[in-house]
């Protein structure tokens, strides 16, 4: 062992020392609560939705004629391919979840503010990437529902101001669905929007690591406690065992409640109610509202609006000190989106 040491230490000058300090960065005491480290829960499932889908890719065939019987034979007849086709879809069930729950905490906690008003909006580019890929992801089963729900999608996109004609061309490749289309979102989903979040990702954990996590305090906690403790084995040891809860949770979601088929795609029948996923709802319910074009208009303000808030919050709280306004406007967009959400859900479909 002392010879292999001596080998790998002539290679790479760096002790045991030097590599726990350049790795142990303190991390504040409020860390130590799950609600409050959120964002390595959707890194781990990132992580296993890239094992799984790499897995999945091997059986998976992008065209119209064999997309839906290469997804049937992995659920029916590859070896564990319904479990993996479970965790692949529960995965990124709560994964787009907990993306949504970590923005949330950093909004209501303030953690936005200057000086990480930029990291911020990496991660409401994270947030919607994590979007696009779950519906991506949707679309390539070529059941009746993705299908349809894919061309809602491209309608949306097509109203998008300016870039919405450019936009659902490449989306489809060409104008409208066709024997391309399948392929483009596979490349999607498997291959430009992975990328694009490893490369966010790696921007974001630079952001956080040059200007530190924000500090929270209690009410509760004593004035001698400390107020930090260490990455690593601490930090560390409370992500492993957060990554061996989820996968006991996803495991027994996959195994209890496993993803099904429904009928194959028919483009010459229209469902009567097209369903997209859980965390479309709020954007389904909000096109039945309004026309199309109001619709898509709208969301694309809030959108805008979320990216661009740290700038809005900064300046109100600059002329007036200690405003709370952001808390309500929050508290505000998380009811309606709970309605909304439940107002689609509660649809017959």
């Amino acid at each position: 062992m002392t010879a292999i040491s001596k080998w790998f230490h002539e290679r790479l000058p760096i002790s045991g020392d030097q590599l726990r300090e350049l790795t142990n960065e303190p991390v504040p005491n409020h860390l130590k609560h799950w609600w409050f480290c959120l964002g390595g829960t959707p890194a781990y499932l990132f992580i296993v939705q890239i094992v799984t889908g790499i897995l999945l890719a091997f059986y998976y065939e992008a065209s119209p004629a064999r997309a839906y019987e290469s997804v049937r034979h992995i659920t029916d007849d590859v070896s564990f391919g319904w479990y993996l086709r479970g965790l692949h879809k529960w995965g990124a069930t709560l994964m787009v979840a907990s993306v949504i729950l970590h923005q949330m905490r950093v909004y209501f906690t303030g953690a936005y503010r200057k000086p990480r008003e930029m990291n911020w909006m990496i991660g409401m580019c994270l947030l919607m990437c994590t979007l696009v890929v779950g519906f991506t992801g949707y679309c390539l089963v070529f059941e009746q529902l993705s299908f349809w729900g894919a061309k809602v999608g491209a309608e949306i996109t097509d109203q998008v101001p300016l870039v919405g004609g450019f936009m659902k061309e490449m989306l489809l490749g060409g104008d409208g669905y066709n024997q391309n289309t399948l392929s483009r979102f596979f490349v999607l989903h498997a291959a430009v929007l992975p990328v694009v979040m490893i490369l966010l990702l790696f921007v974001h954990i630079t952001f956080i690591r040059v200007q530190g996590i924000s500090e929270m305090k209690f009410g509760n906690e004593k004035p001698d406690a400390p107020r930090f403790f260490n990455f690593f084995p601490d930090h560390v040891a409370t992500e492993v065992i957060m990554g061996l809860v989820l996968m006991i949770i996803l495991s027994v979601l996959a195994t209890a409640l496993p993803a099904t088929m429904g009928e194959v795609a028919n483009p010459n029948v229209t469902p009567e109610v097209i369903k997209p996923e859980w965390f479309f709802y709020v954007s389904f319910r909000w096109l039945k509202l309004f026309s199309i074009t109001v619709a898509v208009l709208t969301m694309g303000l809030v959108v805008f609006l979320m990216f661009v808030w740290p700038f809005i919050d900064g300046w109100i709280r600059k002329r007036w000190p200690g405003s709370e306004f952001s808390v309500w406007v929050g508290i505000l967009a998380v009811l309606a989106i709970l309605a909304l959400t439940v107002w689609e859900g509660a649809v017959a479909h």
